[in-house]
């Protein structure tokens, strides 16, 4: 079992959800339902799903919850 504390890529995920929570505070207060909690939603799910792969077993598990991470994604940038 891996420690997602020490992968680069868990840290700056982490580091970019934290400030997309501090920019969204600034939003109006009607978007808080849906644009706000969308890319909250979105942003948290990447270095949640890296340490959960982490805690798998095998490689395969591991790549499956870093293509997830990836895919959470995809709402967000096809939004026009």
């Amino acid at each position: 079992m891996k420690n997602f504390r020490d992968l680069q890529i868990w840290e700056r995920s982490h580091q970019i959800t934290l400030e997309v929570y501090r920019l969204t505070r600034g939003f109006p207060k009607s978007e808080t339902y849906g644009l706000v909690s969308q890319m909250r939603r979105s942003v948290s799910s990447i270095p949640t799903n890296i340490a959960e792969g982490c805690g798998r077993n095998t490689e395969k598990d591991f790549a499956r919850f870093l293509d997830n991470a990836m895919e959470a994604q995809l709402p967000s940038l096809n939004t026009n």
